[in-house]
């Protein structure tokens, strides 16, 4: 294997890893070579992405250079996404999201007192899948974090606003509402 396969090897596996544009002196440092070397490097890499019609892009954008999907596979990629992101949610996640739309805002500790166990996973889950958003901090001890529901939420509910969630009563048992349950738990916009 030749120097110059290494280094492109290097660089590749860094602009793959890197989650935004890196300049060609960033990346001449990394893979101990002369910025011209690199350049060099790079526009081959681009055109080999180019002539391979492969999945991925190389591009200079920014002052720097970034891989991207082919928009040519763009099709694919965005069914691909839009399935992942509306995959089925566990018992746990609708339990966490069921707790935060009635309680909003509310903190993650909050979240945990009411399910019993720490949901800090479960909430980073929705969170990334766009059903939960921070919403602000607590002006309690430590000012934690607040989440609340987003626009996709109700999207997805087909719920005009937050207000528009069935009341609780109903779903209540007798001995819940015996307990303290209010039955109508809800937030306000």
């Amino acid at each position: 294997m030749t120097r110059r396969d290494a280094r492109a090897r290097g660089l590749e596996a860094i602009l793959f890893v890197a989650d935004e544009p890196l300049s060609a002196g960033t990346l001449a440092a990394a893979v101990d070579a002369e910025r011209p070397e690199v350049e060099a490097d790079l526009e081959r890499l681009a055109a080999s992405y180019l002539e391979e019609s492969a999945g991925i892009v190389l591009r200079n954008v920014a002052g720097g250079w970034r891989l991207y999907t082919n928009p040519d596979a763009a099709s694919v990629v965005e069914r691909f996404i839009l399935a992942s992101r509306h995959t089925r949610l566990t018992k746990a996640a609708l339990e966490t999201l069921s707790i935060v739309a009635y309680k909003q805002p509310v903190t993650r500790h909050h979240v945990a007192a009411i399910r019993g166990v720490n949901s800090d996973g479960v909430l980073k889950a929705l969170t990334d899948r766009g059903l939960l958003a921070e919403v602000g901090r607590d002006e309690g001890p430590g000012r934690p974090l607040l989440y609340g529901t987003t626009p996709e939420f109700l999207e997805r509910l087909g719920l005009p606003s937050v207000k528009d969630l069935p009341p609780l009563a109903p779903l209540l048992g007798e001995d819940e509402e015996a307990a303290g349950g209010d039955g109508d738990v809800r937030a306000a916009d």
